[in-house]
């Protein structure tokens, strides 16, 4: 997965939600029913909203199981142990992404002054 930034809507709908992280949506309703964290909200339609939470949520489940290569019962176990600790990784990584592409944007933006002058 390509690292992504940090979400700004207030709810994303589960084709959003997997495209952010390459994954089909069976992907990411499969994972809702397996881990217990994931809950959307669904709307009158039945159609799933996540919040932002949500979504950090399906990070720190992607990063498990396909970055790191644990088993769907390895990453349920991980995530009853440690959640909080794999949480707090996701926001820095999310930090990171931001702060990189802010300085990859102002260097562009130097550059392109540079040869204007």
């Amino acid at each position: 997965m390509e690292e992504t930034n940090t979400p700004s809507k207030y709810y994303y709908s589960i084709g959003e939600v997997a495209a952010m992280f390459n994954v089909n949506t069976s992907m990411i309703r499969y994972w809702e029913k397996e881990f217990d964290v994931l809950r959307p909200r669904k709307n009158k339609k039945g159609n799933r909203l996540f919040t932002e939470r949500d979504v950090r949520y399906v990070h720190v489940i992607y990063q498990l199981l396909k970055v790191k290569g644990y088993t769907l019962a390895g990453a349920k176990q991980a995530l009853k142990e440690r959640f909080s600790d794999y949480e707090e990784r996701i926001i820095m990584l999310e930090t990171l992404d931001k702060t990189r592409s802010f300085l990859l944007d102002l260097d562009k933006a130097l550059a392109e002054k540079q040869k204007k002058s």
